[in-house]
């Protein structure tokens, strides 16, 4: 015994340094990777914002929440009110929309479906992110339009008297409620993909508990699951929100840009769209509306970058991991 005893290999230092030439070379890689990404981040935001100087020296903080685009007088006036609450009125509607299908689209994948159903689900959803903007764009403007005027139509005859659901031309097309359907198919994916993550590390063990004292399984979803997992989905909404205030060229094609402001009337054919107008006047922009363009660029993508750090960082906090 005590022979073994004495015999005992020395205790070994834990390290997470590399030591193969193999594994140097890959988190050498992977690190440069990782700071090549935020350099790039940092340098198109020092661009913009050296290209957005002129712009916010001149119009000070009327850019911001000013409503009139005039570059043919001198000096120009260049606001972006209209457009930069359209681009936020149009997120909250897409999420609002694409709350309910991706949290449905998550669980029936996790706890309904069998595995090789699950499988063919996961795959679907994934395609569907991997779709062109372009693409939605079109399908939105030529198919799936005249169906979201007629849905809008029914809104209007039914649910008129709420300022929200009124309109004063009856032309349904070109509204926020159809660019904001659109924003909800291209960010289902990312909240779907986020909330199935989510759901399937939970502990299965509570959610028997749950069955088994009675409960059913829509009690147990919104007793259990949806508490516990809460963090985790609201995390992926803000995700898909940070897409959504960058989407162009899909809204581009469904939305009637307008700098009247429209503040929550979303069958009003009349909106904004910070992303799309810069799409739509950089052609024919002057050198002041370049800069103007930039500085709208530049607060778009500052409000982005803010969304998708608080989402990540709600992300992060839910993984049990990190706790």
């Amino acid at each position: 015994m005590s022979e073994a005893l004495t015999s005992a290999p020395a205790k070994r230092k834990l390290s997470t340094k590399p030591h193969s030439v193999a594994d140097r070379v890959f988190y050498g890689l992977a690190r440069a990777a990782a700071y090549g990404a935020i350099v790039l981040v940092a340098l198109i935001l020092v661009f913009l914002l050296i290209r957005s100087v002129p712009t916010f020296a001149q119009q000070g903080i009327g850019f911001i929440g000013g409503s009139t685009w005039n570059g043919s007088i001198d000096p120009p006036v260049l606001q972006i009110g209209p457009m930069l609450w359209g681009s936020i009125l149009i997120a909250i509607c897409g999420v609002l929309l694409a709350v309910p299908m991706s949290i449905a689209t998550a669980y029936f994948i996790e706890f309904m479906a069998s595995k090789r159903i699950a499988a063919v689900a996961t795959v679907i959803v994934d395609l569907l992110a991997a779709i062109p903007s372009i693409v939605i764009g079109l399908w939105g403007m030529l198919v799936f339009t005249p169906v979201a005027a007629h849905w809008a139509s029914l809104l209007n005859k039914g649910l008129g008297w709420f300022p929200v659901f009124a309109s004063s031309t009856k032309s349904y097309l070109g509204t926020p409620f159809i660019a904001g359907w659109i924003v909800a198919v291209m960010i289902v994916p990312i909240i779907t993909s986020v909330a199935r993550e989510i759901f399937s590390q939970m502990d299965r063990d509570i959610i028997n508990a749950a069955l088994a004292l009675g409960g059913s399984k829509a009690t147990s979803f919104f007793g259990v699951i949806l508490p516990t997992a809460s963090g985790g989905i609201v995390g992926g909404v803000l995700l898909g929100m940070g897409r959504a205030l960058g989407e162009t060229v899909a809204i581009y094609y469904v939305l009637n840009l307008s700098f009247d402001i429209n503040w929550v009337d979303v069958l009003e054919n009349r909106g904004g769209s910070i992303a799309s107008v810069i799409l739509s006047k950089f052609g024919e922009a002057t050198t002041q509306e370049i800069s103007a363009l930039m500085a709208a660029g530049l607060a778009l993508f500052t409000i982005t970058l803010l969304v998708n750090w608080v989402a990540a960082w709600i992300v992060n906090l839910a993984q049990p991991w990190r706790r």
